[in-house]
């Protein structure tokens, strides 16, 4: 009996769920403290800043609630959450996997690197605060291949029969 006799489509559509919203997560929880890191050291100085330094440290934190909302959406739609469960067949089981991905691994990778932009947005603040909102639009670039790995999962989820 191999592997895929003894995994149910189920498990596989909950694994991708579960690591949509741990490693969009994880990359937020790294992000936002890569930015908060840089954060302390110029409110160590300047605490005046707090305002506008937790607005960036924030930003990186959007994508472990695209990646909660995406395996909210995924085991809604297998029927976990409001207790109409079917077991599903490998098949099934994979396209939800595969509609995890995007905002799993993109949510990840954009986190962590919307948390070094920050950061660096965080050093521009220190250094010239009348330009602080220039690093902000900085932050929201990295934001729209977030928001482009959401919309990936949602399409596709949306289209699983």
């Amino acid at each position: 009996m191999g592997i895929f006799e003894l995994t149910s489509g189920a498990a596989i559509g909950m694994l991708g769920a579960g690591l949509a919203v741990c490693l969009a997560g994880a990359g937020s929880a790294k992000g936002t403290g890569i930015a908060g890191e840089a954060g302390t050291g110029l409110l160590s100085e300047d605490p005046g800043k707090f305002g506008k330094v937790m607005i960036l440290q924030v930003i990186p934190g959007s994508q472990g609630l695209y990646g909660l909302v995406i395996g909210f959406i995924a085991m809604m739609r297998m029927g976990i959450l409001d207790g109409s469960y079917v077991d599903l067949t490998l098949a099934e089981g994979l396209r939800y996997f595969a509609a995890c991905m995007p905002i799993a691994i993109g949510g990840l990778v954009s986190a962590i690197a919307q948390g070094r932009v920050a950061a660096g947005s965080i050093n521009l603040l220190a250094r010239r605060p009348d330009e602080w909102v220039k690093g902000m639009v900085l932050c929201i670039v990295v934001e729209f291949y977030a928001i482009l790995s959401l919309l990936a999962s949602i399409i596709m989820l949306m289209k699983i029969g």
